[in-house]
C-alpha cells in the first residue's frame, strides 16, 4: 500500500460525523468540476495533491449526475489510498433496483466494492419523487440493503433544493448523514440551515456543506466553469459555511492547483464568524438572494 507523504504545513483541523464515529477535516474534494474539466492525468495529480495536504473526504458521482470522468479518475487515487479516504458516491434514480444497478456501475468505475458513504442524491429533483424514493421499493430502501450487504458503511441523503422534502424522511428513517446546499445567499431562499438542520444534529447525523459558493454558473463540460458567488465573498462564505452549529466539513469543486491551495489556506485559517460579522453577512446574502432566486431548483 502507498503512503504519500503529507505536507509539512499546519494539518488540517478535523469535526465528527455526527453519529457515525468517523472524524473528517473541516475541507472536502468534490470531484464534479475537475471531473468534467481535467484529463484522467491532471485529475489524478490534483487529488494527489489534496490528499497530501491532508484531504480525506472524496465526493463523487456518475457522468449523467454531471461529474463527467471523475469516477474512473478517481479510481486510480484509490488503488492506492482507499483504506486512508472516506469515499463517497451517489444515486440519482428514484427506483430501488434501478440504484442498486447505479451503485454496482459506481463502485466498477472506482475499482472498488465499497463505498464509505453513498448518497440518495438531488432529493429535490423533479425526477426524485418522495413516494417513489422513499417506498418500498425505492432507492433509500435499495441502499440501505446495500448497506447490510457490506457495499456502504453509511446512507444519506443530499439536495440542493426543496428542504421540505427532507423533514419527513428525518422523522420515520434512519439517515446517517445529510449534504445540503449552505451559502449565506441561499439561505435567503431555501434555507437548510434553520428548516432541516437543527432537526438532524438533533439526531446527531452528520452535516456536510455543499454549494457553498453558491455552485457552478456555467456548469458546461467544455467552458472553464466559474461560482455563482463573486470571488470577492469566497473566503466569509467559506466561514459561513463552517460557522454552522454541528456541521462536519465543507466539500468544495476545485479543478486547479490554485482553488485547492486556496481552500486548504481557508479551511487551515478558519475562524468563526462573529455575530457582528453574521449580521453584515446577512443583509449583504439578502440583496443577492434577490438576484439568484431559485437558481438551485424549486423552493417548495
Amino acid at each position: 500500500m502507498v503512503r504519500f507523504v503529507q505536507h509539512s504545513r499546519s494539518p488540517l483541523p478535523t469535526r465528527p460525523l455526527g453519529k457515525t464515529g468517523v472524524t473528517l477535516p473541516i475541507l472536502g474534494f468534490g470531484t464534479a468540476a475537475a471531473g468534467r474539466r481535467l484529463n484522467t492525468r491532471d485529475a489524478v495529480r490534483l487529488y494527489e495533491t489534496a490528499f497530501r495536504a491532508g484531504i480525506t473526504y472524496f465526493d463523487t458521482a456518475p457522468e449523467f449526475a454531471g461529474y463527467g470522468q471523475a469516477q474512473v479518475q478517481l479510481s486510480h487515487l484509490l488503488r492506492q489510498v482507499q483504506s486512508q479516504v472516506f469515499l463517497v458516491t451517489k444515486c440519482y434514480e428514484p427506483d430501488g433496483e434501478r440504484a442498486l444497478q447505479l451503485l454496482e456501475q459506481n463502485l466498477k468505475e472506482l475499482g472498488t466494492t465499497y463505498a464509505d458513504l453513498v448518497f440518495v442524491h438531488s432529493v429535490g429533483a423533479d425526477k426524485m419523487d418522495p413516494k417513489i424514493v422513499f417506498g418500498k421499493h425505492g432507492t433509500y430502501a435499495a441502499l440501505m440493503k446495500a448497506k447490510s450487504l457490506g457495499l456502504t458503511r453509511f446512507v444519506g441523503l443530499s439536495g440542493h433544493s426543496r428542504p421540505s422534502r427532507f423533514l419527513p424522511a428525518l422523522r420515520h428513517l434512519e439517515i446517517d448523514v445529510l449534504l445540503n446546499s449552505v451559502n449565506f445567499v441561499d439561505r435567503h431562499t431555501y434555507n437548510f440551515e434553520e428548516q432541516v438542520w437543527p432537526i438532524a444534529a438533533r439526531q446527531n447525523i452528520g452535516l456536510i456543506a455543499m454549494k457553498v459558493f453558491g455552485g457552478a454558473r456555467h456548469p458546461s463540460p467544455n467552458t472553464l466553469s466559474h461560482a455563482q458567488m463573486s470571488s470577492d465573498y469566497h473566503d466569509v462564505a467559506f466561514r459561513y459555511a463552517l460557522s454552522q452549529p454541528h456541521v462536519c466539513c465543507a466539500t468544495i469543486g476545485m479543478a486547479t492547483p490554485r482553488e485547492l491551495e486556496e481552500n486548504l489556506d481557508r479551511a487551515r485559517r478558519f475562524q468563526p464568524l462573529s455575530m457582528a460579522e453574521g449580521r453584515r453577512l446577512h443583509d449583504a446574502g439578502a440583496r443577492l438572494a434577490r438576484q439568484w432566486a431559485d437558481h438551485l431548483g424549486p423552493v417548495s
